[in-house]
């Protein structure tokens, strides 16, 4: 397993959209296991595959209080959303530090293979319906700082660089 570097906002290649994985092999489940360890790392509790640009669509979340419940995500894809939404706070491993209110539905039910290749259905509420639409959003290239205005994104965009700008100096 190795700890992969993880694109952080406004980096252009978070906003590649994700192409189908075609199976789930060895290539795959070293994938997962590297996601895995990154997202458990930086105290994560979602990471997409996107996120570490690898452009695929799978996701790795888990939301358990123990962090011993991973899930892994492989080709989701939206069956059904509640029409009741509530705002979340939110906040991205792309994006360090910043944190702000994103309406979300309140349940969703996806399908998606695991790790081994198995189909199934996740009905989730709560955290969890949060965190896969949050991942999702990442798999179609749409970082959750774009639900918000043209400032605030402009100056999460210019805090960002400047961070950057200086970490390097």
């Amino acid at each position: 397993m190795a700890l992969l570097p993880i694109l952080c906002y406004p980096d252009p290649r978070l906003h590649t959209v994700a192409k189908p994985v075609a199976q789930v092999d060895a290539r795959i489940q070293s994938l997962v296991a590297d996601m895995l360890q990154t997202m458990y790392e930086a105290q994560g509790i979602g990471l997409a595959a996107t996120q570490v640009d690898v452009h695929e669509r799978l996701i790795v979340i888990d939301v358990s209080e123990d962090r011993d419940s991973p899930m892994v995500l492989i080709n989701p894809r939206v069956l059904w959303v509640s029409e009741q939404t509530h705002v979340n706070e939110e906040g991205c491993l792309s994006v360090p530090g910043i944190y702000d209110s994103v309406v979300r539905h309140d349940a969703i039910r996806i399908e998606a293979m695991d790790e081994k290749g198995q189909r199934r259905e996740v009905q989730a509420q709560g955290l969890l319906a949060v965190c896969i639409q949050h991942e999702m959003d990442h798999l179609l290239g749409k970082v959750f700082v774009e639900y918000l205005s043209p400032l605030k994104r402009n100056r999460i965009k210019t805090k960002l660089v400047k961070a950057k700008r200086e970490e390097r100096a």
